[in-house]
């Protein structure tokens, strides 16, 4: 005879509490951890507010039900707070447009003859130089490596060789 059929009604409402209140804490954080590691903190945010607001908009009449709600939400922020800090919780991916400096080629023949100028001009250094777009004040002076020099100096090469 099994457990289940041997108890009172009573005994089996005190049992499923009993186990919801063990389990359900761990069931929670196991899943989150997975949602963490699979979708990472945008996803743990965003079941963070809509449980938030699951929890408020519940109703009962019981005088301390505020409380118990307290106490809810409570929970979830510590439990959020441990996926959140999980090492292994998938990191986003960052956004390159925002680190792009306004201007910059994309064309790979000005960023490879930007690369080969800035080799050229640092030799015989160690590291080799990173290109980048620079906003130095003083426009007068030449800029080396800038898209608009190195498509002259094309140009004016192209010309040359044209003329030969």
């Amino acid at each position: 005879m099994s457990n289940f059929q041997a108890a009172t009604p009573d005994r089996l409402r005190q049992l499923r509490l009993e186990a919801s209140a063990h389990f359900t804490p761990m069931m929670l954080h196991e899943a989150l951890l997975r949602l963490s590691h699979a979708c990472g903190g945008e996803s743990l945010e965003r079941f963070e507010k809509a449980m938030v607001a699951q929890i408020e908009a519940t109703k009962d009449d019981r005088a301390d039900f505020d409380t118990i709600k307290e106490f809810a939400i409570e929970q979830l922020y510590a439990v959020i707070r441990e996926a959140n800090d999980s090492p292994k919780k998938k990191q986003s991916l960052e956004k390159t447009e925002t680190r792009r400096t306004p201007g910059r080629s994309e064309e790979p023949q000005t960023l490879e003859d930007q690369l080969q100028a800035g080799l050229e001009d640092s030799f015989p250094a160690s590291d080799p130089p990173a290109v980048v777009s620079t906003a130095i004040p003083g426009g007068a002076k030449k800029l080396v490596g800038t898209d608009e020099v190195l498509k002259k100096q094309r140009e004016e090469a192209a010309k040359e060789t044209g003329q030969s």
